[in-house]
């Protein structure tokens, strides 16, 4: 089964300013996997987006951009106040996890250690591996947020590498801006990808409207899968 493909509605790890017309434009071309991440709009735009996107069926993922343990927290209370479907990153699931606990929301933290903003994956591959392994052996934790493509190292062979060693799916973020990326995306058997930034500014090598980048993306997964 071909990964999904979610489209996020950000530009260097912030919410755009203009994501509520730009959800309308990707909702109509059949994407059906959105998110936004924590910080760029207030809460009340951004509850607007995840009514947006529940009412046209999609669901609605909310990343965590955070630096200490108390914006985190904040960070997953927020996710339960929007009705996130996905909570996606953050390094701390001792602080999340009984934020969220029963709640009806899937929790992907970040693999491997995370530094800076725009975020950076760190360390050597066979550490992130194994924070991987030992971020899925906890209860409550669903699935993992993997920043490949901000990953010093072999990217594709971190993809593979991590989703052979973990049974929960893996999504890949960050940095995916070309066709070669999305290939790995597939083959390394990832369940989802994100891009936000290279379709929103017309890196993809189609017309620089939204929508002419979101249709070659589309097209680049059916062409892998």
């Amino acid at each position: 089964m071909p990964p999904e493909f979610i489209f996020m509605l950000t530009r260097h790890d912030r919410t755009i300013a203009e994501a509520k017309a730009r959800l309308g434009e990707v909702l109509e071309l059949g994407v059906r996997h959105v998110g936004a991440k924590d910080i760029g709009l207030p809460f009340d735009e951004l509850q607007h987006l995840a009514e947006m996107a529940r009412a046209a069926g999609a669901t609605f993922y909310l990343e965590v951009v955070s630096l200490d343990e108390a914006s985190e927290t904040t960070s997953a209370h927020t996710a339960l106040r929007l009705g996130a479907d996905v909570l996606m990153g953050g390094t701390r699931p001792h602080a999340v996890l009984p934020v969220i606990a029963g709640a009806p929301i899937r929790y992907f933290p970040f693999a491997g250690q995370i530094s800076g903003h725009p975020s950076v994956l760190e360390g050597p591959l066979e550490a992130i591996v194994e924070s991987a392994r030992r971020l899925t052996a906890l209860e409550g934790v669903d699935g993992l947020d993997l920043l490949a493509y901000r990953f010093a190292g072999d990217a594709a062979g971190l993809i593979r590498d991590v989703c052979r060693s973990v049974a929960k799916p893996v999504v890949v973020a960050g940095s995916i801006d070309r066709a070669e990326r999305i290939a790995a995306v597939v083959a390394g058997g990832a369940a989802g990808f994100t891009i936000g930034t290279a379709a929103l500014d017309g890196i993809f090598p189609a017309g620089p409207d939204l929508c002419d980048q979101i249709r070659h993306v589309q097209a680049l997964l059916a062409a892998a899968g």
